[in-house]
This record gives C-alpha cells, sequence and structure tokens, in this order.
C-alpha cells in the first residue's frame, strides 16, 4: 500500500514514516516546495504524480493564538487546502483520511464529546478546522475525518517537549488544571491511520467512512499531565519539578480554549475495532523516546 500524506515535518508525519517503516507501508510526504496548501492547482498536480492508494490530509495551519490575527491564511490552509486535497484525492479516485481537532467544540458539555455532538468553535483555529471538516466531506464522499486532541510525540513542538525544556532551568512549573482533554500519542495516531486505510482500501462500505474521534483512553488536566511527564522524568533520574495548579483565568491567550476537549471514542472502537492505549502507557513511551535521546 502506498501513502501519500500532507506535510513534511509535522508530528503525525514524522509518526506515520516511523510506523510505516516498521510495517512495510510506503509512505510519500508532500508539502512545500512543489505542494502549497494555499495554492490549488499544486495540490492536484502533487498526487496525481504520485497516484497514492490513500491520501492523509495531516499540514495544517496550528498557530492557535496566531490564528486570531491570521484568520485569512488559517482559513486558507485548514479549509481551503484541506478541501484541495480531498478534490485532488476524489480526481484520482481514492479515499482521503483527514485529521481534524477537538476545538470544533465549544468545552460547555459535561461529558465527553461524540461524533454527533453540535460543532460551536470558540477560536479562529477552531473555525477553521470545522471548515476543513465541512469542505473534505462536500469533495470527496470516499472520506474518514478524525478528530483528536493533545498530540504529543518525540517530533516537533509539543506540550510533553515544552514542560521538559522548561524542567531544565525551572523547580516550580504553573500548569492550567481546569481544561480537560485526552492526552495522545503521534505514534498511535499513526498506527490508527495505517489500520483504517487498510480497511477503506479494502472495503468500500460506508459505514466506514465519516468522522470519528480518535484519541488516547481515558482524560486529563494539562496540570495531569505535567505532573505525570515530571514524575517519569524523576523515575528516570532527572530533576524533580512541582507543579503549581492554576486556573485558565491566570493564563490569559489571545485563543479560546475549549474547558472540556474529551472526545469520545466509541464509534472508531465499535466500527474499526480500535481503541487506543492508556494515554500514561504512551507517555511513558514516548518519553522514555525523548530521554533516550537526550532531548
Amino acid at each position: 500500500m502506498r501513502i501519500a500524506v500532507t506535510g513534511k515535518h509535522g508530528q503525525v508525519v514524522q509518526s506515520l514514516l516511523r510506523r510505516g517503516a516498521e510495517t512495510g507501508v510506503e509512505i510519500n510526504t508532500v508539502g512545500r516546495p512543489e505542494m502549497d496548501l494555499s495554492d490549488p492547482a499544486s495540490v492536484a498536480a502533487a498526487f496525481s504524480a504520485l497516484r497514492p492508494d490513500v491520501i492523509v490530509s495531516a499540514a495544517a495551519y496550528t498557530a492557535v493564538d496566531k490564528a486570531e490575527s491570521e484568520a485569512e491564511l488559517a482559513f486558507s490552509v485548514n479549509a481551503a487546502g484541506a478541501g484541495a486535497v480531498a478534490e485532488a484525492a476524489a480526481r484520482i479516485g481514492v479515499p482521503v483520511i483527514h485529521i481534524s481537532t477537538d476545538y470544533v467544540f465549544s468545552g460547555d458539555k459535561a461529558s465527553a464529546y461524540c461524533e454527533e455532538d453540535a460543532t460551536a468553535p470558540i477560536s479562529v483555529y477552531g473555525r477553521s478546522k470545522l471548515a476543513g471538516e465541512k469542505a473534505v466531506a462536500a469533495a470527496n464522499l470516499n472520506h474518514v475525518i478524525l478528530r483528536t486532541a493533545w498530540v504529543y510525540s518525540p517530533f516537533g513542538a509539543n506540550f510533553m517537549k515544552t514542560m521538559l525544556r522548561l524542567s531544565e532551568t525551572r523547580d516550580l512549573l504553573r500548569v492550567v488544571a481546569d481544561q480537560r482533554g485526552c492526552p495522545t500519542s503521534a505514534l498511535d495516531i499513526a498506527a490508527a491511520i495505517l489500520a483504517i486505510a487498510t480497511r477503506i482500501v479494502a472495503d468500500p462500505a460506508p459505514s466506514l467512512r465519516g468522522t470519528f474521534h480518535l484519541t488516547g483512553s481515558g482524560e486529563a488536566s494539562w496540570a495531569d499531565f505535567a505532573e505525570a511527564i515530571f514524575a517519569e522524568l524523576s523515575k528516570s533520574g532527572g530533576r524533580n519539578v512541582g507543579v503549581e495548579r492554576i486556573p485558565t483565568a491566570d493564563y490569559p491567550t489571545p485563543a479560546k480554549r475549549p474547558a472540556n476537549s474529551r472526545l469520545n471514542g466509541e464509534k472508531l472502537a465499535g466500527t474499526y475495532g480500535l481503541r487506543l492505549p492508556e494515554w500514561k502507557k504512551s507517555m511513558t513511551i514516548v518519553m522514555q523516546d525523548l530521554l533516550n535521546k537526550g532531548l
């Protein structure tokens, strides 16, 4: 199976390259300069030349706070760009797997969000990603949209790596404790994408298409996540770092974040038989990867 994935350096892209090498799946990355998501013509040309079996739409504008002042760019990439990728997949007759986000929800619900819950993003980034979902669905019926959340990995920039970097010089870190979500390893996301891609290439069943939630099992606050990271760091001989649990109000940002980012993964489990590992188990694996590399 040959998979083409948008982007070259993102967490999901790098994780797909690793999982592909482990499983013998050919992963082709497509990004600048040969393809620019803000240039639909370049998108179509890039994929028609590759002729993949599946396209994974992973590249995105992810600067959540910066998006508040760069709305046009965010929508150009996350909405129009995503739609162009899905349209390119439709033209060559292959399915598209699109990566979306928990930020399409407001965060007001008391329990974990299901796929059927009403979307109501509270940030420009969230609105641009929701527009991307709609563009993908409209451009290609043969689609799978995967909403994920709180992504971390050994690659790129993420919360885990930020905490480890700050721990080198800080004895105490103030971390938000009233936002809850599902920390998710990009390596787990990549493994799930490969499993889903294999199914949808072989099986045209409509039930395998649509929108699904894909996150690590269990839940945490950002403060919980930080404490787990530092506990693992300490076990491995690193510095002891404390966490001061603070409310969101004490850490203002240009973009609002959902207080509840928890996503219910039962639809994915029932349809594909996929359930990601408990987040602390995956966190330990990624932590060891980083610590072994001296990062």
